[in-house]
This record gives structure tokens, C-alpha cells and sequence, in this order.
């Protein structure tokens, strides 16, 4: 099932593009309802004979206890009613009248249940909160909020005996959480809401039909992009479709450059569309935006999307100015006392960049010096450092090089310095430069890092996407599969609201499976995606995410 079976299903994609245009939606089978006080989901999914994993599998982003007033998905069908067994006269329970569906009877609510709830929301106003799961150890807990276990017993003195099941624990107090969480979108869906959009992508199928699949895959990188992108986009559609979103989907091959595009635009009523995903090159989209009074949602990074004008663009990808801008915001919020050391390569790129770094932190109260290193003979000398770095003191590299070799020698020179001279190296992109130093080097410089996307492999919304990708082809995601899936989806569901995306926009940010959504628009101008992280390198080569 591999590489070879891959291969077959994205050339079956090709075959499909080639016959006929996608073009589908589906009856309502799902309807919206507002949580009650005292229900948690399993509370719900007993009313509707349901096993709870199958309710929350529905409601991804809910957690086993939503608040009160929570907007989430479920069947469209009967509540279970009471019946006369026994199970009836249980001394804990409770009738309560407010039913799922109009019309439906009385249903049972556990007094337990609702205790526990109700010592849930006391709990939240002072911390974030977890219930411990199957599977769950101090190890995932630690990794997958950033704390200690040392923290987490401090907070909940009977961890130390051990996790228990359905255990609640405090993780940190609430103004601990990161800020920027207080202005998290929060994902709802409009009842009756119905989508119709278009994706547009250079599947190029009559181009490439008399080739085997071998032939495409091994050949053009862009067919792998494509497909993969379009693949994970399926697997959005089909998430939110089960979530009761009506979908009217019609997918467009807009083949080689500038080849179809006009001819697209003239066949189709494409100004019925709520959105359009795609194209993928910069020159169509701008074709576009002028032909269409439509959202149109450009789904990759391009060098000339800075140069972008029409309010009607969506730019998923930050311009690369962001990139640095992100990281000198941090350590100019960070850095208090210390040493900072800038390394170039004397290029124009570089250059710029580390000048102006240098200027901005040079202005800043707490930084008494900046330093800037230079390769001599194409490579930087361990001795270079040992001149400027400080003992016993904060010492932060930034490196603004792009170079291989320049790159390798200053990671080599700074792993090896004295044990009283500690080091943190920065740097604002993670070029193919740094993909090629071992990672346990860069571990020991606690290696920093801005980039648009991160996953923790073993959240819910990663497992969950990875898990469904796999069912449904075979292999896990690419890279491109998961940005399909994050773009598409939340275009999608913020549209599932009923309101307009930009207004959408201006409710928060939001996470994906590994991308960070912060769009931002001023009048009349392009829309931009500002959502980067900063993430570290630990010493067991895991990564966190510090902002």
C-alpha cells in the first residue's frame, strides 16, 4: 500500500478531473443545538442513544464539558425518550423539560453530572483545566501544554499518586494562558447554511493523459503539490459536510499558465460563488479579482504576492517581511540583559536584514550592544565568537544567512564553546540551510525558530486529520495535503456562519491542524494572513511552541 498505491489514487484524481467537474452537495442530515446547564456530552449522546466518541468526533474542536449556550452539531433525528424500565428510578436523576429537538419528550440529566459541571465552570475562571483520558501520561500532558510535571503536581498535589481516569487537573492559571487565546475565533454554523464555492488548481490533465502515473509523479513536482493539496481539501469538504454544512463544491483544471483561465472565466457564473480556492499562480489570480466581484482565497506563497492590490485576494501565506518583524517583536519583549550577536554572509539579502535588526534592537533601552559577524574565506571561525560572546551572561545569536556553509560553521563553532558561555540561536525563516544541520545540534543552542506552520502530533485535531487521510488514501499527509486541509476548512467554516469572511476576520484568529489563521485587511486592500509561530527546539528534540 505505499508509494505504488499513492501513486495510483492521484492518478485516479486525474482521471476523475479529466471526465467531469466536481460538482455536489448533500441533504441536511445534521442539525445545530445550544448546550444546557448540567449537560455534558455524554449527557447528549445518551438523548440521542449515541456512543459519546461519536458525538465528539462530530464536534472536534468541543471539549467532554462545553459551557453552557455552546453551539454544537448532532444527528438529525428523535431525542431517546424516557421509557418505564428501571434505569427510570434512580434516586441521582433528574427531569429536566429542555429537550434537543422541539416536540421530543422529557429527558434524563444526572445530578452527578451536573455537579460536576457546575464545578467545571468554577474551576475555568481561575485555570485552564484537563480531564484526564485514556492514554494520557505525564509525558503527553507535559508536551502538549508546555508545562512541567513538577508544575502540574504543585497545582494538583494528588498527581502525585498518579493520573485516574475522568480526573479534573489544573494545568496553569488562567493568566498564564497565552493572551492572544482571548481573541481565538470560535467556529459556528449557521442552521440551513448552505456553501457554494470553487476550487481552481493546474491539475493539467489533458496535458498529462497520455502519461502513466509513474510518469506524472515522478516528473512534476507541481502535479504531487496539486493533488495533495487537492486530497486534503476533500478530506475538509467531507468533515464539515458531516457537521450539517450543505455543499455546493465545483472544482475547475486550470491547466499550464494562463492557458485556461479566460476560458474558465467566460463559460462559468463564477460571481455565484460565495469563495474561490485557488489559482495557483499570481498572475491568474490577479486576472481574476478583476473579472469576479468574489472572494478569492490564494493558497500558496509567491514572491510577487506583495505586489498584490484587489480587496477581493485572500493571502493564506505571510509575506516574508513578517517572518522578521515576528521574531524581533519577541526578543525585543524577552531579552532584558545580555549580549546579541547578529551573523550575515555580506550578501544583499542578508545584509538588509541584519541591518535592520541591528538598528531596531540597538534602539531598545535594555540593549547595551549588538555585533555583527562576517564570514572570512566563506566560513566563520570559532574565534569570531569567542571574541564577542560573554561568560556567565545571556548570550543570543540571530543569524540572518541563508548559506549552507556559513550556517554550518557557525553551528559547529557554537556548540563547542566553554560551559560557562551559553548560547540561544534565532533565526526569523528556517531555510533549507538549517534543514541540513542535525537536530541535536541545533537542540543545543535551544534553536529558535519563526515559521507558518506547527503541529503537535499528538493533539486531537492533527490525530484526527491524520487518521482520516490515511483511511481514505492510504499514506498520511504531505505538507501540502494538511495545508489543503487547513486552508479549506477554515474558509469554509467561517462562511458556515452565515456572515461574510471578512467580518469573520475581524472575530480572531484561528488554529488548524499545523497553520495559524490572523487575517488582516484595511479598506480596500488585499487581505493578509499575519498567523506565524515561534517555536524552540528542546533537548529531546521535540518541539515547543513559545508564541
Amino acid at each position: 500500500m505505499g508509494i505504488k498505491y499513492m501513486k495510483h489514487l492521484k492518478f485516479f484524481v486525474f482521471l476523475c478531473i479529466l471526465t467531469f467537474t466536481v460538482s455536489c452537495g448533500q441533504q441536511k442530515k445534521y442539525v445545530q443545538y445550544k448546550v444546557k446547564e448540567g449537560e455534558s456530552m455524554g449527557v447528549i449522546a445518551k438523548k440521542l442513544d449515541m456512543k459519546t466518541k461519536d458525538l465528539l468526533r462530530l464536534n472536534p474542536d468541543v471539549s467532554r464539558n462545553p459551557k453552557v449556550n455552546t453551539v454544537i452539531i448532532i444527528p438529525n433525528k428523535e431525542l431517546k425518550k424516557i421509557g418505564t424500565g428501571k434505569d427510570n428510578s434512580n434516586k441521582d436523576i433528574t427531569l429536566d423539560s429542555n429537550s434537543i429537538k422541539e416536540g421530543a419528550e422529557t429527558v434524563l440529566i444526572s445530578e452527578k453530572e451536573k455537579q460536576r459541571n457546575l464545578l467545571i465552570e468554577k474551576l475555568e475562571k481561575e485555570f485552564k483545566i484537563h480531564e484526564v483520558k485514556k492514554g494520557d501520561t505525564f509525558f503527553s500532558l507535559t508536551r502538549f501544554y508546555n508545562v512541567t510535571r513538577a508544575e502540574l503536581i504543585t497545582l494538583n498535589p494528588e498527581l502525585s499518586e498518579g493520573l485516574k481516569l475522568g480526573q479534573l487537573i489544573k494545568i496553569m492559571p488562567v493568566s498564564a494562558v497565552f493572551e492572544e487565546e482571548d481573541f481565538i475565533y470560535k467556529d459556528e454554523i449557521e442552521e440551513g447554511v448552505s456553501i457554494k464555492a470553487a476550487i481552481m488548481l493546474p491539475f493539467r490533465a489533458a496535458e498529462l493523459d497520455s502519461l502513466s502515473s509513474n510518469e506524472i509523479f515522478r516528473n512534476s513536482k507541481l502535479a504531487n503539490i496539486v493533488t495533495d493539496f487537492y486530497l486534503g481539501a476533500e478530506i475538509a469538504i467531507d468533515s464539515l459536510r458531516k457537521q450539517g454544512v450543505e455543499l455546493n463544491i465545483d472544482v475547475f483544471d486550470t491547466g499550464g499558465k494562463s492557458t485556461k483561465i479566460n476560458t474558465i472565466v467566460a463559460n462559468n457564473n463564477l460571481k455565484e460563488n460565495d469563495v474561490i480556492i485557488g489559482p495557483l499562480y499570481s498572475e491568474e489570480v490577479e486576472f481574476l479579482a478583476e473579472k469576479v466581484n468574489t472572494s478569492i482565497v490564494f493558497p500558496v506563497y509567491s514572491k510577487n504576492q506583495s505586489k498584490f492590490t484587489s480587496k477581493r485576494i485572500i493571502k493564506t501565506s505571510p509575506n516574508k517581511d513578517l517572518f522578521r518583524d515576528k521574531l524581533l517583536e519577541y526578543i525585543e519583549e524577552n531579552f532584558n540583559d545580555g549580549n546579541i550577536i547578529i551573523v550575515g554572509d555580506g550578501k544583499a539579502n542578508s545584509n538588509y536584514s541584519s541591518n535592520k535588526i541591528r538598528e531596531i534592537l540597538k534602539s531598545h533601552d535594555s540593549i547595551n550592544s549588538v555585533h555583527v559577524i562576517m564570514p572570512k574565506d566563506g566560513y566563520i571561525k570559532k574565534s569570531k565568537f569567542t571574541d564577542v560572546l560573554k561568560p556567565n551572561m545571556k548570550n543570543v545569536v540571530v543569524m540572518t544567512t541563508s548559506d549552507n556553509i556559513v550556517v554550518a560553521s557557525a553551528i559547529n563553532s557554537l556548540i563547542s564553546l566553554p560551559k560557562n558561555t551559553t548560547v540561544n540561536v534565532f533565526t526569523f525563516d528556517k531555510i533549507s540551510a538549517f534543514t541540513k544541520v542535525d537536530n541535536g545540534k541545533l537542540a543545543q543552542l535551544s534553536f529558535t525558530y519563526v515559521s507558518d506552520e506547527y503541529i503537535r502530533e499528538d493533539s486531537f485535531k492533527a490525530m484526527d486529520f491524520n487518521n482520516k487521510y490515511l483511511a481514505k488514501n492510504g499514506v498520511l499527509p504531505s505538507y501540502y495535503a494538511t495545508k489543503g486541509f487547513d486552508i479549506t476548512y477554515d474558509i469554509l467554516i467561517r462562511l458556515a456562519s452565515g456572515k461574510s469572511l471578512k467580518s469573520t476576520f475581524e472575530q480572531g484568529y484561528s488554529y488548524r491542524v499545523e497553520s495559524k489563521f490572523d487575517y488582516t485587511g484595511k479598506l480596500f486592500k488585499t487581505t493578509e494572513n499575519k498567523g506565524l509561530f515561534i517555536v524552540k527546539y528542546n533537548p529531546d528534540l521535540t518541539l515547543t511552541r513559545i508564541k
